[in-house]
């Protein structure tokens, strides 16, 4: 880790989470009175590595006000998009004229809330070390099937030695990203998280292992899996 570098983070958080089946957006569910968006601000916070922390939300947003960090003066908010690339590249938009290009930004997702300080640790120093960006993420336990779109049927069993679940944070340059963020905008590519967008564009991430309770809240059995993670770290 490079004392000159400086770390931003982003969190896209205008989502509704619809198959959590709950009335209110899943970021703003609670674990142990805490919501899973102010639990995975916390996580970044505790780190003490990042300049500011960026939380990308919907307009309609009628939760943020309550958030413990609303008014943290690390904590900034940016308008939210459609989907989840809108988001990240409006929240890159917020930091543009405040940060250096060649800083380097985090996005995590809002719905991560046990991630480690020790990975995010890790991914950094690894990055940094000499990549152009890089990424958490875990490799696949299980076996993997290729299944007939119209039939359900298993065509053939793939290959799981170099398939890898991709995690967040995920780590590259502020213009960077920012440009290839804005070229899939206008190419209109299907972009699922930041390394996608930034392959795209020839950029080949490192992926970093890390812990596989990184879980993503997904639905509704997954509050009860991070309350459980969240109090063994305490």
């Amino acid at each position: 880790m490079q004392s000159a570098d400086k770390y931003w983070a982003v969190i896209p958080a205008a989502g509704v989470g619809q198959r959590m089946q709950a009335n209110q957006p899943k970021q703003y569910l609670k674990i142990q009175g805490r919501t899973v968006l102010d639990w995975t601000i916390f996580r970044l916070l505790e780190t003490q590595l990042f300049t500011t922390i960026v939380v990308s939300l919907s307009s309609e947003d009628a939760y943020w006000s309550e958030s413990e960090y609303a008014s943290h003066p690390d904590v900034i908010r940016a308008p939210g998009g459609a989907e989840r690339s809108d988001s990240v590249r409006q929240g890159l938009a917020q930091l543009l004229p405040i940060a250096a290009s060649n800083d380097w930004v985090l996005v995590h997702d809002a719905a991560r809330p046990c991630v480690a300080s020790g990975d995010i640790r890790k991914l950094i120093s690894l990055v940094v070390a000499g990549f152009d960006g890089g990424l958490l993420g875990s490799p696949v336990a299980d076996t993997l099937k290729q299944v007939s779109q119209s039939s359900s049927l298993v065509e053939s069993t793939l290959d799981r030695t170099t398939i890898w679940r991709a995690f967040t944070p995920q780590m590259f340059r502020l213009k960077s990203l920012y440009s290839a963020l804005v070229e899939a905008q206008r190419q209109g590519w299907e972009i699922t998280d930041e390394a996608s967008a930034m392959e795209r564009v020839g950029v080949l991430p490192l992926m970093v292992e890390g812990s596989s309770d990184n879980i993503k809240i997904t639905r509704p059995e997954d509050l009860q899996l991070a309350q459980n993670i969240l109090s063994a770290k305490g």
